[in-house]
Formats: structure tokens, sequence, C-alpha cells
């Protein structure tokens, strides 16, 4: 497809400061700035001062120039004004309000990570003890996976992404979520129904389920209130997660073994509904992971962590 990545998302809160540090201890790699890079997708977070939390900018990579004419007219096509420059076209998204800019970047080269042996019935992987249980060091991320966006139009947000900007839908929970690729993974964006605009997570690739605990675990280790939700495995998406919150209520997850589609042909859309659409196996969400406790602040405009 001739979109092919995220490239890197910018958002607002109150408290930057503190909102970094979890980043940092996320695993994240503070470039200056409140700019943050991944192992492999180079400078992909960005932080900015808001009175609200809120996605302000999320950016979206495509190879070549005639890739920005098309997205360019499909825009136009929805009665949206885009900025056009030699690289990039820059748009607003007018319900949920964060802007989006479409750039010619390079893809994301990933070194293939060796896979990780595990015994089981029959069968002899490794010998001596687990290599997940020997590893030391932070966790760092490899990529950021997908966004999770709340609008108070659900069905307007996931046409901008799809007619406007070339988005594929991979999965649907009818009248409440569309889970929205650019690349191969089964999603970079889910647009959710909400009562108010807000970011609900970023997710963030990592090796395996053992990269997952051990990264949740040294989060939790001297801030137990971070935990939302994990150790789990979704349903849609198949990925592994354990989800922690920042210090503006932004979520962030932890994620591995995520579907891939490498063949749109070979990959047919669902339609899900009850717990299928939240988790296949796991905890079941906390009633803050489905409605974040500063929901109410944000519609009236009184939410801050200063």
């Amino acid at each position: 497809m001739p979109l092919h990545r995220l490239t890197a998302i910018t958002v607002g809160v109150p408290d930057v400061e503190a909102t970094a540090a979890y980043y940092t201890d996320f695993g994240l790699t503070p470039l200056g700035g409140n700019a943050f890079a991944t192992s492999d997708g180079g400078e992909q977070f960005r932080l900015a001062h808001s009175a609200q939390r809120r996605l302000l900018e999320i950016g979206i990579g495509v190879d070549d120039a005639d890739d920005l004419d098309r997205v360019e007219r499909q825009l136009a096509a929805l009665d949206l004004v885009a900025e056009r420059s030699d690289t990039a076209v820059t748009v607003n998204e007018p319900i949920a309000g964060f802007k989006a800019v479409v750039s010619i970047a390079d893809r994301i080269e990933q070194e293939p990570v060796p896979a990780t042996p595990y015994n089981g019935p029959g069968r002899i992987e490794r010998a001596g003890r687990a290599p997940g249980i020997e590893r030391e060091g932070q966790v760092r991320p490899h990529k950021l996976g997908h966004v999770v966006i709340g609008s108070t139009d659900q069905a307007a947000t996931q046409r901008f992404f799809t007619e406007g900007i070339g988005f594929k839908v991979s999965d649907e929970v009818p009248s409440l979520a569309a889970f929205m690729r650019c690349s191969t993974d089964h999603h970079n964006v889910l647009v959710q129904q909400a009562p108010v605009n807000f970011l609900h997570h970023t997710s963030w690739q990592v090796d395996d389920i053992d990269e997952i605990g051990r990264g949740a675990m040294a989060m939790l280790e001297d801030n137990p209130e971070r935990h939302i939700w994990g150790l789990g495995r979704h349903h849609i998406g198949s990925n592994f997660f354990w989800y922690l919150k920042d210090p503006a209520g932004n979520f962030s997850e932890y994620y591995s073994d995520i579907d891939c589609i490498v063949d749109d042909a070979l990959w047919k859309p669902g339609v899900w509904e009850g717990a299928k659409s939240l988790f296949n196996w796991g905890p079941p969400p906390p009633p803050s992971f489905l409605m974040p406790e500063d929901l109410a602040a944000l519609m009236t405009g009184s939410h801050s962590s200063e």
C-alpha cells in the first residue's frame, strides 16, 4: 500500500516534565526538546504543553510525491483543505481536532529478532533456563505500533482516515470502533466513539511476552498506581498487552505478536461484539479503561494535571 508507517505523534499534556520522565522510564530514548525515539523507528514521540491532554499531531509515511498527490485529491473530495509542500501534506481533522501530516519518509527496516525458544509437549527448543528470565536492562520499544483516538463522531473520523488519507479497515466493532492500518500491522489507528475527543492510548512494540512483563513490572515497582490492565491477549489483532497510565491520564501499551496483513486478498475484515471486541484472555478490563476517569473533566474543559 502507498502508506507504510506511522512516523511520529505529538501529544499535548499539562505537565510536560512529569510526563517526559514517565516515557523515559517506559523505555523511549530522550532526544532533547521533549522528543523521544524508539530503537527502530527513530524519533516517534513528542510532548508539548496543553491545558488538557490530547493528541495534537499524527504523522503517516508515504514513499513519494505521487502518494502525496493522491492524498491531496482524496482530502479535497471530502472538502478538506490541505497544505502542500514538496515533502508533505498537512491537514486538520475536523472532528477530533488533531493535525495529520502525511510525509515522504523512509520505511522502517527492522532486523529480524531471533524467535524466542519455548519448550512444549514433545518439543524441546531450549536447554537450561528460559532466556526471558535471564534478561537484564531496560526494555526498549522497537517502534510506535498504533494510536487509539476517541471521537465524538467516530464514523466521520474513520472516513477521514480511510477516504481521506488512505487507511484500510482491518476489523470493526459496529457503531463503536474501527481498526485501521497504514502498514502490514493489523492496525495503526483505532477510532472509537466517545463522549469527548481524546487520546485513549499509544501502543509500543517489544520483542515478546517476557518483554511486556519485564517492562510493566519495572514501571510498577515504585509506582503501582500506573497499572491499568494486563497481562492479557487481544482477540482483535491477537497481540499480547499490558496497559499503564502516564501522569496526564493517557494510557501506554507494551505489545507483542500482533497480526500482520501482508496480502489484502487473504484477509477478510471481521465484525466483532461482546468480550472478543476487547480481549481473548486475561483479567477483565477495569471500568477506567473503558471510560477513563478524567473524561467528565475533559468534557467540561476543567481537566488539568498541574
